[in-house]
């Protein structure tokens, strides 16, 4: 018997079966894709919540921290002035008031003689500790501490009026002897409820705790019912056993739900679908080949826009490709740079060394990420500044394949720097002539005295080579007096030929008292008309400074000349400049004081700005040449108001290399 093939019809039910089975098998597949994915999406959010949490809450305990550290500072401050200040009464009712004014969160401020007897306090001699009985609650032991350390000390937090506060023990001393200790109480609600911003209540609920998890203060707009996510941080120190304690509320919906719901009914939809649209997939993959066309070739129209000159690499370091607008940087074709292996034809000789370095640190994956610049050539000689960023080629398998850069050619732009860079020297050699015009009846001052100090010596020598009654050594010593006063004269001439033919800067280790001392005495008689008495406050180091000095003197001289004008109308016993220095943190900090009439707020939002002034005479360059100069030596620059009534100008600018305090 002879068996037949089996026919299309027979084989047909298989076939039909497998291809309806293969969409069910897709569907169960993809709904438990769906669903892990939707498992991972919520377990990310969580995490997303969590360390949004963590970093709000570290934000707000910096903010806190600092905000404490501040205030120790100011009273540290306090402490100093009252030290040394006569009228120190006055002085301590003046700052702590500007100090409760400023900082909410201060509830009390006093000031404790060595044996803890009131001496001041604001706003009145009762505090929240009032009527403690025991010598803890009192706070007497932090004033034991503070007085053995000799250094702020942060109390416990206690209970009073309804509410936590700590207290804040600094001591005061008068030379090396302890004479009394100021004490600030603060309030935890008014802490939390100055500094803690209203977007952070409206996600968390905060809660400020001791050692022991009692609140102590809190604040919040949630439903702690429905917190889920908590973090807590110590702020031990600066204060004594707190800690903060935040609470999020994670908001739950019904969204992803509704969204494998609409997946499921889109996928069954889909299946069905896809039974009856095999007939048209060559249809859509020969759609979809005609929009992987037209997207290379918006591509490339996008590229060959692109005012950027793009060029591709390999990890051998082969041209792979170049844009038109690298092609027309640098005068090459894309033919004669596709496949080129350096040194590359753009490529400048006189800087072949270095360019071949930043290549290979490029190919090792150690291109700054800030970019760098080069000096190309183009193919008719000429050269170029560029700058280049890199950034790795990643094809479809993840695989690292090259290097893709970034070209832009910045030679206009280095020109406008360099143009900008002397228009800025022309503009401080101007200022420096403005000052010194302004200091001419200065300089004749300084001149006539060595000047007639020659005059007088040279008459004494006449006449006694006249009378012929002397000796060689009387005309020895007149002599040598007479070339004393001739080097001083000099020495003040060679002084102000410097400082108006200064041009390019030279930073060079100098004396910063040196340099004081002879701005002090350029303006000197300046000062003494205008009955302003100046005083100089210096240390008693004499660390180098890394500067160029003539530039330093610029800014002392602006700074001390707008000071004297500013005191015009103050009365003349209170007319007083002070010249501060300091050093910290590797830096010295310059302040130049006067007790003028102040500067309003909306003047010093334009106070730097070129070209204002608020002198009837004035170009408005003075400030911002100066502040251009202390950028230049890396330091910083700005004003503040004088408690006391006036302005203070701060600068800052860095320690020589080798003064610099060595850090582990």
């Amino acid at each position: 018997m002879q068996i037949e093939a089996p026919t299309a019809a027979a084989k047909t039910p298989k076939w039909s079966s497998w291809y309806l089975t293969m969409p069910k098998l897709a569907v169960g597949l993809l709904v438990a894709l769906l669903i892990a994915l939707l498992w991972l999406l919520q377990d990310n959010e969580k995490e997303e919540q969590r360390a949004t949490l963590i970093a709000d809450v570290l934000w707000l305990e910096q903010s806190i921290r600092f905000h404490l550290e501040s205030n120790s500072e100011q009273l540290q401050q306090l402490a100093l002035d009252l030290a040394r200040n006569d009228d120190s009464d006055a002085l301590f009712d003046t700052r702590a008031r500007h100090m409760m004014r400023t900082n909410p969160e201060l509830a009390h401020i006093a000031w404790l003689d060595y044996s803890g007897v009131t001496r001041g306090a604001i706003p009145g001699p009762v505090s929240p500790r009032q009527g403690a009985t025991s010598p803890r609650e009192r706070g007497e032991d932090h004033f034991d501490l503070a007085r053995k350390l000799g250094k702020p000390v942060f109390s416990r937090p206690f209970p009073a009026q309804g509410e936590s506060f700590f207290e804040l023990y600094i001591p005061v001393y008068r030379g090396n002897e302890l004479s009394g200790m100021l004490v600030a109480t603060h309030s935890l609600n008014g802490l939390i409820g100055h500094l803690v911003p209203w977007w952070f209540v409206e996600k968390y609920q905060l809660h400020v705790i001791d050692d022991e998890g009692a609140t102590l203060a809190s604040k919040s707009k949630l439903d702690t019912a429905k917190a889920t996510l908590s973090h807590q941080v110590s702020l031990d120190p600066p204060g004594y056993g707190l800690a903060l304690r935040v609470i999020a509320n994670r908001v739950t919906t019904s969204t992803a739900q509704n969204l494998i719901i609409t997946l499921i009914i889109f996928l069954a939809g889909a299946v069905f679908w896809s039974l009856w649209a095999m007939r048209g997939l060559m249809r859509h993959r020969l759609a979809a080949e005609q929009a992987l066309r037209s997207e290379h070739a918006f591509r490339k129209a996008m590229e060959d826009s692109l005012t950027v000159g793009m060029r591709a690499r390999d990890r051998e370091g082969r041209i792979t490709y170049v844009n038109p607008a690298f092609c027309e940087m640098t005068g090459f074709s894309a033919g004669e740079l596709i496949g080129a292996l350096p040194p590359y034809p753009y490529w400048n000789p006189e800087d072949l060394e270095r360019t071949q370095e930043l290549h290979d640190k490029v190919l090792d994956g150690l291109a700054p990420a800030q970019g760098f610049e080069l000096r190309f050539r183009r193919r008719n000689g000429e050269t170029f500044d560029a700058l280049v960023y890199e950034a790795p080629l990643i094809d479809a398998d993840g695989r690292h394949t090259g290097w893709m850069g970034s070209v832009l050619d910045i030679t206009e732009r280095k020109r406008a720097e360099e143009l900008n860079r002397q228009q800025e020297e022309k503009l401080q050699a101007t200022s420096r002539l403005v000052t010194m015009g302004e200091m001419a009846s200065t300089l004749a001052h300084e001149l006539n005295q060595p000047l007639a100090a020659i005059s007088s010596y040279n008459t004494g020598c006449l006449n006694k080579l006249a009378s012929g009654n002397f000796t060689p050594a009387e005309l020895h010593g007149a002599m040598e007096k007479l070339g004393l006063q001739a080097q001083r004269a000099g020495k003040i001439i060679r002084r102000v030929h410097d400082f108006v033919r200064k041009s390019e800067p030279k930073l060079a280790e100098c004396d910063l008292a040196e340099v004081i001392d002879d701005a002090i005495g350029f303006i000197e008689h300046f000062a003494q008309k205008r009955q302003v008495h100046i005083e100089r406050e210096l240390p008693g180091w004499r660390h180098p400074l890394l500067a160029d000095q003539v530039m330093i003197e610029q800014v002392l001289l602006n700074l001390m000349r707008n000071a004297i004008e500013a005191m015009g109308e103050t009365v003349p016993e209170r007319r007083r400049l002070i010249v501060q220095a300091s050093e910290h943190d590797g830096v010295i900090e310059v302040r130049v004081i006067d007790n003028g009439s102040g500067i309003a707020d909306a003047v010093k939002e334009r106070l730097f700005t070129p070209f204002f002034s608020t002198k009837p005479d004035g170009m408005g360059m003075g400030l911002n040449i100066c502040r251009s100069i202390i950028e230049f030596h890396k330091g910083r620059f700005w004003v503040e108001d004088n408690p006391g009534g006036g302005t203070i100008f701060v600068f800052t600018l860095p320690l020589a290399e080798a003064e610099r305090p060595q850090t582990s």
